[in-house]
């Protein structure tokens, strides 16, 4: 691996999975072409052959490969993104790592601590990058809350809330079978809450107790619309479970993460201190079209008068965003710009890693109805 990388050449990429994640924006392909410049795709392997020849052929992807270790004996990578299913994510990341490639992998990290420990451990003594999805806090908004917060904008902080669900799969006339998400390993909660609290840690900080409630609201399902609209499907994974999360000093967030949200005008994040309320609203939903991404409540708006403002920094902000413009890509070039600027990832394996934690420990907490202490940690980006 030269020592030009994300620096003077573009990193070079091979794709470990061929599915929608890859190939439908907000996937990766479609935001990678926009920085050719950064990062150059040059291989691509999934557990179906015929599937990587298609997408290679439609995206200009030169080689393809029959397995992940063909692929980094024979493509000379820079970094892989894992784009294999949750149940996969530790197998194929830890063969990247153990070969010298940095990584982008999709959420969650791991299965279980152990891996996630593992993985990060492996990074460590080899001097790896890991980029790990969501990518959210990488957007504008969600940095300037994140800015606004531990500034003082809102005074201390009392409690905050994050919907971060929808109604699933099933309901979406999802283009593939969505039986899988409905499965051990998978569910809402490792695909839908992980938003929420990914965004409410990245705002925060590291969490300190978590409590649930969790179960199974809907044990058979059918698709809706599509190619397989109309198929049964039976849950054996909860598909509802709410999350309490403790900061500290009296600090607290709740987090939805379910297949039951089939509409909602709720804001991404309500959060309310002493001083004010900072609202992370959802772009043409929370509230209406051309709605400002994040508005902000102050005691002292103006001296002795409360009201709504509009942060400067985001009137400031150039029209186009450019996570709209990349979307998961973006992951990639943060990595190509952590490498050149020797910086830690905001999306780091440490974070994904608490992240995961707040997740297992929420299923235990709701099965044993009891609040967990967690244990892992993160350092907060300057």
């Amino acid at each position: 691996m030269s020592e030009s990388v994300g620096e003077r050449r573009p990193l070079r990429v091979g794709i470990v999975g061929a599915g929608m994640i890859a190939v439908v924006k907000p996937g990766f392909l479609p935001g990678l072409q926009h920085i050719r410049d950064r990062a150059q795709v040059v291989a691509i392997t999934s557990r179906t052959r015929s599937r990587a020849e298609a997408v290679a052929r439609d995206w200009a992807i030169p080689a393809v490969y029959d397995s992940l270790g063909q692929m980094l004996a024979n493509a000379d990578l820079d970094v892989v993104l894992n784009l294999t299913p949750i149940a996969a994510h530790y197998e194929t990341s830890m063969e990247v790592l153990t070969a010298g490639v940095h990584l982008v992998t999709e959420k969650p990290l791991a299965s279980t601590i152990a891996q996630a420990d593992d993985l990060c451990a492996a990074a460590a003594a080899r001097q790896l990058l890991v980029v790990c999805a969501p990518y959210d806090m990488l957007k504008p908004e969600w940095s300037e809350a994140r800015s606004l917060v531990r500034a003082g904008a809102v005074g201390k902080v009392a409690f905050a809330r994050l919907q971060s669900s929808h109604g699933g799969p099933a309901a979406m006339a999802w283009p593939a079978d969505p039986t899988w998400f409905y499965q051990e390993g998978a569910g809402p909660l490792l695909d839908m809450g992980v938003y929420g609290i990914d965004r409410i840690t990245g705002v925060l900080g590291p969490a300190r107790r978590v409590a649930a409630l969790s179960g199974l609201s809907q044990p058979v399902r059918y698709a809706r619309g599509g190619t397989f609209d109309g198929l049964q499907i039976t849950a054996t994974v909860d598909d509802n479970t709410l999350l309490m999360l403790d900061f500290g000093e009296a600090t607290f967030a709740f987090v939805d993460a379910t297949f039951n949200v089939l509409a909602s005008k709720s804001a991404a994040l309500e959060l309310y201190g002493a001083a004010g309320t900072l609202i992370v609203n959802r772009p043409g939903v929370s509230a209406g079209h051309g709605a400002l991404p994040i508005e902000l409540f102050r005691a002292d708006a103006v001296a002795g008068i409360p009201g709504w403002i509009s942060p400067r920094s985001l009137d400031a902000a150039p029209p186009q965003d450019r996570t709209a413009l990349l979307a998961r890509a973006i992951l990639v070039e943060h990595l190509a710009d952590c490498l050149a600027a020797g910086t830690t990832p905001v999306t780091s394996a440490d974070r994904a890693r608490h992240v995961l934690e707040i997740m297992l420990a929420a299923q235990t907490a709701a099965r044993e109805g009891r609040t967990i202490d967690l244990e892992t940690t993160f350092e907060v980006p300057a």
